[in-house]
Parts: C-alpha cells; structure tokens; sequence
C-alpha cells in the first residue's frame, strides 16, 4: 500500500529526528513518526508526518517488542487525547557507520510492526553524507530515505532515491536544521531511553524548537 502513497514530513518532525541521530553519531538512532492520512481519496493518498519521538540511542540497540509495545502505547494515547487524529504512522533510523546506506533487518521489523496498525506506514533511513552536507547548508534535499512496503511484504526503497513519494513540507527545512546545529541544539533533544533512565526528561521535547 506504501507505493499509493505520498509522504509529506514536517519541519519539526524532520529536524528532530537529525538531531538525534546528530547527537549520537556512533551509535545507531531510533524513533517513531506520528501523523495522519489527509487525503485518503485522491491519487496518490497524502500522509502527513508532522511529529517524531526519538526512542533510542545504543550502538547495537535492537528495540525489544515490550519495549516498542510500551513506547508505542504511550505516544498512542498522548495523541489519542490530543484530539487532532494524530497516530504512529512510521518509523525511522539512523545507522551508526557513515557508509551504511542499508536499512537493518531491526526497522524492518519494526516497520512490520507499525504496519500492522497503519497500512501505509513509512521507514525513513537517515542518509549520514547527506547530513553532512545537509548541516554545511550546502543542500536542500532531504536527508532521509523514504522506505515503504511493497505487495510481497519487504521493504523497498521508494523509486530511486524517493523523491518523487518524500517531499519536505517546508522548503527552507535543511536551512533551519544548519541554524539548529550551529547553536548546538542537538544537546538537548531527549530520547525515550533518556526518559526511562530519568522521568524527569520528557520525550516529547518541549520548546526544543523554539
């Protein structure tokens, strides 16, 4: 179902989960995209992915299924109460070598996860060189790769880079994640490893963005 689909990623949603892969460069990133499906009638559908929850950080971190289920519970009823139709419609991950262009068998399992509740769930893939040049302002392209699943149940990269499924809702996106980084805000961003370890720090990062 993923192909019948259009992916349009928010300004917030998209620099939050660069920065955590940007604070943890040697360790592999994990978090999950919350949206909503807007235009499920027109050709392709549109789903907007206007949020990211960073989930973890560890250099071979494998997400454990009551870990995810007791993650994805909780940002399911935080939305849930917002009232805006807002659920988890993907997940995305970074790697931790800067040559690993490969999606790990662990987001496709979590993928198959998310699927399973959303049929047109997304995998994005953070592309470590083309943060590099992202951060440098020397692109405007998106740093991740848009991976969804396909009729035989494997997860495909979306065209040859994705462009034509993946578009960023604002354009001046890469520019904003450069000022972002040039004021060390990747310090500050909380993942939900993070929250366990300290209640206190709150995984949906307040005024981080601000």
């Amino acid at each position: 179902m993923g192909a019948e689909c259009r992916y349009e990623v928010a300004q917030a949603a998209y620099v939050k989960l660069a920065l955590h892969a940007l604070k943890h460069p040697s360790a592999a990133v994990n978090g999950l995209l919350v949206g909503r499906l807007v235009e499920p009638s027109s050709t392709p559908a549109v789903v907007s992915v206007v949020d990211a929850v960073p989930l973890s950080h560890h250099p071979h971190h494998l997400p454990l299924l009551p870990t995810l289920e007791l993650a994805l519970t909780i940002v399911e009823d935080h939305f849930a109460t917002q009232g805006e139709g807002l659920a988890v419609v993907g997940y995305y991950h970074a790697n931790p070598r800067r040559d690993d262009a490969d999606l790990p068998p662990v987001a496709k399992r979590v993928g198959d996860h998310i699927f399973r509740y959303f049929p047109r769930s997304a995998v994005l893939l953070v592309d470590n060189k083309k943060m590099e040049e992202a951060v440098k302002g020397k692109s405007r392209e998106p740093v991740v790769q848009l991976y969804t699943r396909d009729s035989s149940k494997s997860w495909r990269q979306a065209g040859s880079d994705g462009s034509s499924q993946l578009a960023l809702k604002e354009p001046s996106t890469n520019v904003v994640l450069a000022d972002h980084v040039t004021t060390k805000k990747w310090e500050k961003i909380v993942d939900f490893d993070d929250h366990l370890d300290d209640i206190s720090r709150d995984w949906l990062n307040p005024g981080l963005l601000d």
